[in-house]
C-alpha cells in the first residue's frame, strides 16, 4: 500500500500475446459467440494472460528456466487450460478427480476421471484422459478425516498433508514412518490410499518480515501486504492472520499511521484484513523487482502445475508452480488448513505477501520451509476464502466488482460474490454454472465470460 503522492504508480507497456493459444486445444466454440457482438473473448483475453507484465515474465524466465517467448506462451496456456478443466469438471460430476498441467509452457493438460468412459470426451477437449481409482470427492472425504484426527492428536511430527490430484491420494508428509502411521492409523483412513512422505522439513510462519510492500503492527512487529480490497467505502488490504488481531494497529512502509485490523483468523485459517485511513489508496498493483509493479486483473484460482509468483520485502521476487491445493499444515503455534502448497521459494520477513498467477491474485504467504539460496517450499492462504469470508472486494485493474447490476433471486449471479467451480447461477434467466473459481466482477458477467461461466 502506498500514499498517492509518495509514489507515483507506474503503467510498465503491456506485451501482446494474443496469437498464443494452448497447443493441440481447440478454440472456443460458436456456442461462445454472441449474436450482436460475436464470439466472447477466450480465456487469456479475460484473465489477462495475453497482456501479462513484463516483470512477470522476466521472473518466469529466470525461475522455471524459460525463455522470453516459452513464459509468454505458458500463461495463454494455463488460463485457456482451467477453462476446458473446468468444463470437463461440469460434465464428469462425481466422477471428476482432478486436472493438471505439465511442459515447459504447460501445454500438457490432464484431466482424471473414475469411469474409462469419459476418455473420450476429454480427449475432445484436447486434454489426456487419466483414469484412476478414487474420485477428487473421495480424496477430499479422506482428508477431511484427517482434519478431524489432527484434533485429536499431535501432528508436530507430521505437519503436512494434501490431496494429490496427480498420483490419485492423499499425501502425509512426516519426519519418520512411525509418526506418519500413527497419525493415519488415528484418522482411520489405512485402507484410502494415504501415502507417507518422509522429509525433515518442518514449515514456519515467515514472520517479521514484509512481502509487497511492508507494514509494521502496533509499532513493532513486521508484515507484507497482500491485495488491496474494499469494503463498503473503506480501503484496505489482505494479510496473513498470523501477523496481527483484530484491533492491532499498523504503520506503513513510510512509518505513518495506516489503519488497524478488522479481523484475523489463526491458527485455522490463516487470513486477516486491515482497513486503511482515506489518505491510503487502494491500488491493484503487487510490487515485482526493480521498484516495478505487477497489475491484478482478478482473482480465478489456477490449476495444479500452473506458475505462481511471489512479492516479498526480504528476497524480492520469486516463482515456481503450485503443486496441491487445499494443503493442511502443521506449525509449531497451530495448523491451518486449506493452504496451497508452492516450489516457489521465500525467507522470514515474506510473511503475508501476495502470490499472482499471470494478472490473478492467488493468495497471500502464510509459511514454509527452505530459502532462497538453496531452494524451499512455501504456502499460501488463497485469497478468494478471504474475500468471501470477510466481504470483501479485490481491487482490480478493471475497477469492476460490487458496484454494477446485480441479479435477483437466491442463485442471481451477484458482482463481488466468490464463487467456486462448479456453482450454478442464474442471470437476465439463463442459468450458468462455473469453471473456474473466481470474485465475481462486472466485467465478468457471465454471458460475456466463457472462460469462467458455461451455459446449462
Amino acid at each position: 500500500m502506498v500514499l498517492r503522492h509518495v509514489r507515483a504508480a507506474r503503467r510498465p507497456a503491456l506485451v501482446a500475446l494474443g496469437a498464443l493459444v494452448l497447443a493441440g486445444l481447440p478454440h472456443a466454440s460458436a456456442a461462445d459467440a454472441s449474436p450482436t457482438t460475436g464470439p466472447a473473448p477466450g480465456a487469456a483475453q479475460t484473465l489477462g494472460a495475453d497482456r501479462p507484465s513484463p516483470h512477470l515474465l522476466s521472473a518466469l524466465q529466470r525461475d522455471l528456466d524459460l525463455d522470453a517467448e516459452q513464459a509468454a506462451t505458458r500463461l495463454v496456456n494455463e488460463a485457456e487450460a482451467g477453462t476446458r478443466a473446468g468444463r470437463l469438471r461440469n460434465s464428469l460430476g462425481e466422477r471428476y478427480a482432478g486436472a493438471w498441467l505439465r511442459g515447459a509452457t504447460a501445454d500438457e493438460l490432464t484431466v482424471a476421471t473414475t469411469d474409462a468412459r469419459d476418455v473420450p470426451a476429454i480427449e475432445a477437449e484436447g486434454a489426456t484422459a487419466q483414469v484412476v481409482e478414487r474420485s477428487l470427492a473421495a480424496l477430499r472425504a479422506a482428508k477431511e478425516k484427517l482434519d478431524a484426527a489432527a484434533g485429536r492428536v499431535s501432528t508436530l511430527d507430521t505437519p503436512v498433508w494434501y490431496v494429490d490430484v496427480v498420483r490419485n491420494r492423499v499425501v502425509v508428509q512426516a519426519v519418520d514412518q512411525a509418526a506418519g502411521a500413527a497419525f493415519v492409523e488415528a484418522a482411520g483412513v489405512e485402507g484410502e490410499d494415504v501415502g507417507i512422505r518422509l522429509t525433515a522439513e518442518r514449515p514456519r510462519l515467515l514472520q517479521d518480515i514484509t512481502g509487497g510492500d511492508a507494514y509494521y503492527i502496533n509499532d513493532s512487529a513486521r508484515c507484507s501486504v497482500g491485495f488491496s480490497v474494499t469494503e463498503g467505502g473503506r480501503g484496505g488490504f489482505v494479510t496473513a492472520g498470523h501477523c496481527g488481531r483484530a484491533g492491532a494497529t499498523t504503520t506503513g512502509y513510510d512509518r505513518t499511521p495506516q489503519g488497524a485490523f478488522q479481523a484475523s483468523v489463526f491458527p485455522g485459517r490463516d487470513m486477516a484484513w486491515v482497513a486503511a485511513r482515506s489518505q491510503w489508496t487502494p491500488t491493484p498493483d503487487v510490487k515485482a523487482q526493480d521498484g516495478q509493479e505487477v497489475r491484478v486483473t482478478g482473482s480465478a484460482q489456477a490449476l495444479v502445475g500452473a506458475s505462481v509468483c511471489r512479492s516479498g520485502s526480504t528476497t524480492g521476487w520469486h516463482c515456481g508452480v503450485i503443486e496441491q491445493h487445499d494443503t493442511s499444515v502443521r506449525y509449531p503455534e497451530g495448523r491451518v488448513d486449506g493452504l496451497t502448497r508452492t516450489t516457489v521459494c521465500a525467507e522470514p520477513g515474506d510473511s503475508g505477501g501476495p502470490y499472482v498467477a499471470g494478472a490473478q491474485a492467488q493468495g497471500v504467504t502464510s509459511g514454509g520451509s527452505g530459502d532462497c539460496a538453496g531452494g524451499g517450499t512455501t504456502f499460501y492462504q488463497p485469497v478468494n476464502p478471504i474475500l468471501s469470508e470477510y466481504g470483501l472486494t479485490l481491487t482490480t485493474a478493471a475497477a469492476a466488482a460490487a458496484s454494477g447490476q446485480q441479479g435477483t433471486g437466491a442463485r442471481a449471479w451477484t458482482a463481488g460474490r466468490v464463487y467456486e467451480a462448479g456453482a450454478t447461477v442464474t442471470r437476465d434467466g439463463v442459468t450458468y454454472q462455473c469453471l473456474q473459481s473466481h470474485q465475481a466482477q462486472d466485467a465478468w458477467a457471465p454471458a460475456g465470460t466463457p472462460a469462467l461461466w458455461q451455459r446449462v
